[in-house]
């Protein structure tokens, strides 16, 4: 059913609101796949909590050679023993200007909206940036897509690969569309919760 999409180009972006099974099976599917990355991007969790998942789902990726990279909290790298942390791009300007020792080594991740972001995003140091939203999605409902005109000419001006983000499915025809839009990947949320 999946044997024509190369997972090498998928980072899989959690939600446990939207898993088939039960979340840790749903991580073990996922993984199972080999996907480029696992995206452990729990918004709504306290810090907590999400260190408690971060363990569980890192022991995980660790199983399947998968990269777990934490969001948002740099301690959930710590906790993790992991060198990637996503975050949005005003919270690394915040950690930047706080001193950023905590990030030395560290691959950075950006979420960005803008070629200017994404000039900015490299410029404090990030090794990847996604962008979006490129298609209609139920995440974002009400605010039109970006598309993939805007894709294209992020991926053209950015100094670091651009992963794009937003409506895109586990089909192989999309996912080569915005390959070849210039993206060196793209995040998937939903249909990788559901698989």
């Amino acid at each position: 059913m999946y044997n024509e999409i190369d997972f090498s180009k998928v980072i899989a972006v959690s939600n446990r609101h939207l898993t088939r099974l039960p979340y840790l099976d749903q991580v073990e599917r996922i993984c199972s796949f080999q996907p480029r990355a696992f995206l452990l991007r729990e918004k709504d969790l306290p810090v907590k909590d999400y260190l408690n998942l971060a363990l569980a789902v890192k022991k995980i990726c660790d199983r399947h050679q998968v990269t777990m990279i934490p969001h948002f909290y740099p301690e959930a790298a710590d906790a993790a023993d992991t060198d990637i942390l996503h975050l949005p791009l005003w919270k690394l300007k915040e950690l930047k200007e706080k001193g950023a020792g905590r990030l030395t080594g560290m691959r950075i991740g950006v979420s960005i909206h803008s070629t200017e972001e994404a000039e900015e995003a490299a410029a404090l140091g990030a090794s990847y940036a996604t962008a979006g939203h490129i298609f209609a999605t139920d995440c974002k409902k009400g605010l039109p897509p970006r598309g993939l005109d805007f894709l294209k000419q992020i991926c053209d001006r950015s100094p670091i690969p651009i992963y794009a983000i937003g409506g895109i499915r586990l089909d192989p025809e999309q996912i080569q569309t915005v390959l070849k839009h210039g993206a060196s990947g793209v995040c998937i949320m939903s249909q990788m919760m559901g698989m």
